[in-house]
């Protein structure tokens, strides 16, 4: 029952290129759409949007000014492939996908540093989701260059109910947490057995620790999985071999007795068997062929862009919460399968859209419902681009760049970012093995930004950096565009001049310096920088 919902058929030429057929499927759900949707958002607005999507950080001034100078027809388009293209990017991508797999867990067995590297390497090289994916449900941590990848098994423990929910929830889209012990009481069509299914793929599995103190995600050749619902008053006991939701049970090998392993279980040492399940899970879960997971990963990649999944929540895909465009998550998960699970070619197209262009002010007759896409929607920034976007608009980052005794030191840069933006995540990032779920303001974050020493002193006058470059500005109303500029990504509207105007005049040259820093705190404060929209 879980696959009914993919047998849509899809529409559109194959000759169309993905982003146009976004644009039609999204306007064909309503045929009033053109009464209510929102116009093309500004291009500082867009660019904003662009950069704060794919690279993590609020455009520079240089680069907001040029773009808005530009009269090249192509400059959406253009400025697009440079950020696919460029070092930000797989950047980016590393931290994005660090926080969806890893859920702010600390490290146990893999550290960070490469688990990240991992990561930034797969995106940088564009690899395929899906050979991503099964490197990490592969991964047992005896292959050296693949032994990060078994971060997502070891950091979790190995504890095979934690996992069993995990894959299910990230890489299916399906939360089968309540179908552990019974059918799920809500979702119809979220059964025990699917929960097991999965389970079945990895009871086999446990951590083991070698002679060295070296931990790995080891397999047995034996291990068969039996279950019992809560709720059934005889106690009448299932089995199941490994299976993915609604598909059938896979057949295995058999073996004679003692010729199960390659590599026996012995004291010490770390067995092998002939047939791994583990294995069967990595080669069958991110395939082609697996529905469940080609719509998710679609999903979640519309989700980054968009601020809301075409199936939302989006680990709850099941016949009661349907898509609110099934034909277009048809398209999108069809597509994405065809490009081999190119993620960067998914980005281009739902970047090139109309759909991801719109403004973000509805119009006046826009309907009340959340999905209709005719309004792009606010999104919160991750603790991770609000560093980022604080550290670029103050100019910090180049401040601490040319600092350095070699400016080309890319690693030495990383690192004191770095320890910046740990500290914003320990302030506005989700609770460890906790999925990031919009904003959750709290009165430390208040604190923080409104007396946190970091910010603070990023808006101390340095050599080049923001509060050093608008002092040097004497007209106010120049001053003011300039402040906008860096800050919102915008220019600044007559009242907002004439209330820069006004304050700078109250102070009357005493404390200049500290009034403009108390306006640059003041934007990047305010809302509208805590959103991307």
């Amino acid at each position: 029952m879980l696959l009914a919902i993919s047998l849509i058929p899809c529409t559109g030429s194959a000759a169309e290129p993905l982003y146009q057929q976004i644009d039609k499927l999204i306007a064909a759900r309503h045929e009033s759409f053109s009464s209510f949707v929102s116009g093309d958002t500004s291009d500082a607005a867009f660019l904003r949007r662009l950069y704060l999507d794919l690279i993590g950080s609020v455009p520079p001034l240089k680069v907001t000014k040029a773009f808005i100078a530009s009269t090249d027809p192509d400059k959406r388009t253009i400025v697009v492939d440079q950020l696919l293209d460029s070092p930000g990017y797989a950047n980016n991508m590393q931290r994005v996908f660090d926080v969806i797999l890893m859920e702010r867990r600390g490290d146990k067995v893999i550290s960070d540093e490469p688990w990240k590297e991992y990561l930034r390497k797969s995106f940088s090289n564009n690899k395929p989701l899906s050979d991503m994916v099964g490197e990490m449900l592969g991964a047992d941590g005896s292959d050296e260059s693949l032994r990060p990848a078994a971060k997502f098994y070891l950091d979790r423990g190995g504890e095979t109910n934690l996992l069993t929910r995990d894959i299910g929830r990230l890489f299916l889209g399906v939360n089968l947490q309540c179908a552990q012990c019974h059918d799920h009481p809500l979702v119809l069509d979220y059964f025990q057995e699917d929960y097991y299914g999965i389970f079945a793929f990895l009871n086999r599995s446990y951590l083991f620790t070698d002679k060295a103190k070296k931990v790995f995600f080891a397999e047995k050749a034996e291990g068969d999985v039996s279950f019992v619902s809560v709720f059934d008053p005889d106690k009448k006991e299932y089995k199941t071999g490994p299976r993915l939701p609604g598909l059938e049970e896979i057949k295995e090998p058999t073996f004679e007795k003692g010729e199960e392993y390659q590599v026996k279980p012995e004291d010490g040492i770390r067995p092998i068997p002939k047939y791994s399940r583990r294995a069967e899970l990595a080669r069958l879960l991110p395939s082609k062929q697996n529905t469940l997971f080609k719509r998710n990963m679609a999903n979640r990649i519309w989700a980054l862009m968009m601020g809301r999944g075409i199936v939302h929540p989006l680990d709850f895909h099941h016949e009661d919460n349907p898509p609110s465009h099934p034909k277009l998550l048809n398209v999108l998960a069809e597509q994405f399968a065809t490009t081999n699970f190119d993620i960067k070619s998914l980005l281009r197209q739902i970047a090139l859209s109309q759909t991801y262009q719109r403004s973000s002010l509805p119009s006046e007759n826009l309907p009340s419902e959340m999905e209709t896409f005719a309004v792009a929607p606010l999104k919160p920034l991750s603790a991770e681009q609000l560093a980022m976007s604080m550290m670029q608009v103050t100019g910090y980052r180049d401040f601490q760049k040319a600092s350095l005794k070699d400016p080309t030191d890319k690693d030495a840069l990383d690192k004191i970012q770095q320890k910046n933006i740990n500290t914003f995540v320990s302030i506005f990032g989700s609770a460890e093995g906790v999925p990031e779920d919009g904003i959750q303001p709290t009165m430390n974050q208040a604190l923080f930004l409104s007396n946190g020493a970091l910010v603070r002193s990023w808006l101390q006058p340095q050599p080049g950096n923001l509060i050093d470059q608008i002092n040097q500005i004497s007209d106010s109303e120049q001053l003011a565009k300039e402040l906008f500029l860096s800050v919102l990504i915008r220019l600044p509207d007559e009242e907002e001049k004439l209330q820069v105007t006004a304050y700078l005049n109250q102070v009357n040259g005493e404390d200049r310096t500290g009034a403009l820093q108390e306006l640059a705190w003041a934007l990047m404060t305010s809302t509208e920088f805590r959103f991307n929209h």
